[in-house]
């Protein structure tokens, strides 16, 4: 971990996730005095999980959450302004079957909801008949197809925008560290005060102190609390599969309603990948420890072969499995598809700010909110930051990793035939976007993790060694990072009987 400056931060956030590091962000570039800490790497738990999505929400309309469609389709935009290099406009193709619970007709008029709530700011959507669909995507089933929609959302490499924020938080003066725990909270008079924490591979603790602290740790808030399990935030479970395109077929992202229970779900390109998701089931898994179920797999299978018959996908198929932990409010539904994905924001007794909820799309607006009740707590007048406007660090990216390649040759190799990682990814990983780890670097930093069916354990000796000298490990270090990165990959990709 970096030195703690010795001063008094104006705000401390804890949780390195997309809301915490969008909050660091807004916050520092408001002038205010801002640290930043996070347990394990920035975007490691539900911000580095997601479907990879910045999207409008237009399954959102079903459940009439106008407000969030509205603030989501803004934030979409704002953030394909912001970072063209990491948010990219995407297609998706809506197929409709007979008798589907969601027709053409009122798939049509959700469409022209979506646009008019646009108010013309994003491409327009397109009906086609059965033919022109199968056109477009050939591989799709043409049993009971009557036509579909054609319509725009975007996709983002949901790890590297966390980690921009977090990037962009420290270039405009906050103090930000991860693997870092936090290992109690200092308070005065019942009111809290600051954080000891507790640096990974150290046992040495240091102190934090500020005058107002944010909790954005998500669905780890219970633990940040010590919440009794019937005070606890209710999560859901998203699990998403990776399988090779080929198989399925999909030219572009394909909207589908699962024939088993009626959910909205996608197939989504990922270069030579097509990931299917995502499962919606509340959990009391630990997050740190969810992962994929066989049943979750066979839900998501089953779903994507009846849009795919001739895929004829089964779990030989599946290259990787994830789960991440959606932390929604207003957990009571047994449905969780059915609560909104909006956020709350409240102050606690000792003057904590909890945020729970929200959505990748939304981290901007909802840090903006966040940053306002600090301003409020620090007696200040609220004045916002032009975060809708500054563009986020990362556009050199691509030149200066061809730069390492150039001056090293031996870093130019590719980590694995076919795809697209080298040694200057790495390189460049602790270098600029403040990997510490392997598993930052090969879960997050790249996503090798997620396209190889060992999810990178085969090369992760050859990363190290690679990374060594930047990161002065030794010998013993080196093995220790390996059995680390053995470990975290176990807990993250597994897939267990039920």
């Amino acid at each position: 971990m970096p030195e703690i400056p010795d001063e008094k931060f104006d705000a401390l956030v804890i949780g390195g996730g997309i809301t915490g590091c969008g909050t660091a962000r807004d916050a520092a570039m408001r002038g205010l005095k801002v640290a930043l800490i996070e347990r394990d790497d920035f975007a490691s738990g539900t911000s580095g999980r997601s479907s990879r999505l910045v999207h409008g929400g237009i399954r959102y309309l079903e459940h009439g959450q106008l407000h969030l469609v509205r603030e989501s389709i803004r934030e979409r935009e704002i953030l394909l302004r912001i970072a063209p290099h990491l948010v990219k406009t995407l297609a998706f193709t809506w197929p409709i079957y007979r008798g589907a619970r969601v027709g053409k007709l009122k798939l049509g008029a959700g469409l022209f909801m979506y646009r008019l709530m646009a108010l013309g700011k994003s491409r327009g959507h397109s009906s086609l008949n059965a033919k022109e669909t199968l056109e477009r995507e050939p591989s799709l089933s043409s049993t009971g197809l009557t036509g579909s929609a054609v319509y725009y959302d975007a996709c983002t490499d949901d790890a590297r925008l966390t980690i921009a924020n977090a990037i962009a938080a420290e270039q405009s003066g906050a103090f930000v560290a991860s693997h870092t725990r936090v290992a109690g909270i200092i308070r005065d008079g019942g009111k809290a005060i600051g954080v000891i924490v507790a640096p990974q591979h150290s046992g040495e603790t240091q102190e934090i102190r500020a005058r107002v602290l944010v909790d954005a740790t998500g669905v780890w808030q219970n633990e940040l609390t010590g919440a009794a399990r019937g005070q606890r935030h209710r999560g859901s479970k998203g699990v998403h599969v990776a399988v090779p395109r080929e198989r399925v077929g999909n030219r572009d992202a394909i909207t589908m309603i699962s024939e088993v229970d009626g959910r909205v779900m996608f197939c989504l390109p990922a270069g030579p990948q097509t990931i299917i998701g995502t499962t919606d089931t509340w959990t009391d898994d630990a997050p740190e420890n969810v992962h994929a179920s066989r049943s979750d797999i066979d839900y998501l299978l089953r779903s994507a072969n009846a849009y795919f018959p001739r895929a004829r996908l089964s779990i030989d198929d599946v290259i990787s499995a994830w789960a991440g932990i959606r932390p929604l409010i207003g957990g009571q539904s047994n449905n969780p598809t059915a609560v909104s994905r909006e956020h709350s924001i409240t102050v606690d007794d000792a003057g904590i700010i909890h945020v729970t909820g929200g959505k990748l799309t939304t981290y901007r607006s909802m840090a903006a909110e966040i940053v306002d009740r600090v301003q409020r707590a620090l007696g200040e007048t609220v004045r916002r930051a032009t975060t809708d406007s500054v563009e986020l660090p990362g556009t050199d990216r691509a030149g200066e990793i061809s730069k390492l390649q150039r001056d090293d040759s031996r870093l130019s190799d590719p980590l694995v035939p076919e795809l697209p990682y080298t040694g200057a990814h790495l390189v460049y990983g602790i270098t600029r976007e403040k990997a510490l780890s392997l598993g930052d670097l090969l879960i997050r930093r790249t996503h090798l993790a997620f396209e190889t069916r060992d999810h990178g354990k085969s090369v992760a000796a050859r990363a190290a060694a690679m990374v060594a000298p930047v990161l002065d490990w030794d010998e013993q270090t080196k093995s220790a990072r390996v059995r680390e990165f053995d470990q975290e990959i176990g807990r993250m990709f597994a897939i267990s009987a039920e």
